[in-house]
């Protein structure tokens, strides 16, 4: 783990920047930002959770008290089951919703997170959700991530273009994902609905990451060294697998395009696996 948050810490750093600064470039004008965007959350309110999310991180970096009031009891209860309900309480809190005032607070975090972290360990351990712990650079990319999904809602609802790279993209689960597995997942698994009894192991291969899985012993998610036990290969592009996890876009439209294909000796078990790694 130590290797890729080092390999790809140059890469999270620009990924940061970039994309940061095409967010707040969707920001640059009020139309269409009252127009709904996701789930029941209008585009200005998307864009403040994503801005809420770096006013948090930017003093996660430093160990210190989450900067919106009234949230950071609900952060240690956290799970993947009720994190849906933690992003509704932050943004009860959090309630900027001007367009210019939100793009000036997420150029200035940004700003600060890349400044402070100049020379940082990109391997150390923070506390993050549901008293789990990634490493610095795996806070990065989910931040990133945060803003190519979002971004991609936003510019649905004010009908902008929106790119998402796939060597950014693939930062999510290569970076964040193997990270938050081989720290401490802490407690985000623990609601898990149904979860399979028996053991799935799930291959990843992408031309913009190393070859990672992920393994399901039936009680926990661990990552591991790929081997001959696998029960199911994705080949996938970073972009599209995000976008269908987060489902953005549905299976049938990532496997139908060719950019999640899906084999390997026991595919039908896929569905199970998805009930573990089900994101908000």
């Amino acid at each position: 783990m130590a290797n890729i948050c080092e390999e790809r810490w140059p890469t999270a750093r620009v990924a940061l920047r970039e994309t940061a600064d095409r967010f707040v470039e969707l920001l640059g004008s009020d139309r269409g930002l009252r127009a709904r965007a996701v789930g029941d959350w209008s585009a200005a309110e998307t864009a403040a959770h994503v801005v809420a999310i770096g006013r948090m991180y930017e003093s996660m970096i430093h160990g210190e008290a989450v900067p919106v009031a009234g949230v950071r009891n609900g952060f240690p209860g956290a799970t993947l089951g009720n994190l849906n309900g933690v992003n509704d309480l932050v943004l009860r809190h959090f309630t900027q919703r001007n367009p210019k005032a939100l793009a000036d607070q997420l150029r200035a975090d940004v700003d600060s997170l890349l400044r402070q972290t100049e020379d940082a360990d990109p391997t150390r351990s923070i506390a993050w959700l549901g008293g789990s712990r990634i490493p610095l650079a795996g806070l990065f990319s989910h931040l990133v991530n945060e803003m190519l999904v979002h971004g991609w809602d936003v510019a649905r609802a004010v009908g902008s273009p929106w790119a998402i790279p796939p060597k950014d993209a693939a930062l999510f689960s290569e970076v964040f994902v193997v990270g938050i597995l081989r720290y401490d997942i802490g407690r985000l698994l623990d609601a898990v609905e149904r979860p399979p009894k028996r053991r799935i192991a799930v291959e990843f291969r992408s031309a913009y990451t190393s070859t990672f899985r992920l393994v399901w012993d039936g009680r926990r998610l661990v990552a591991d060294e790929t081997g001959p036990d696998t029960d199911i290969r994705i080949r996938f592009d970073p972009a599209a697998l995000n976008l269908m996890l987060f489902r953005r876009i549905s299976r049938l439209r990532a496997v139908s395009t060719g950019k999640v294909r899906v084999g390997g000796r026991r595919p039908w078990l896929l569905p199970g696996f998805l009930r573990v790694v089900r994101m908000p």
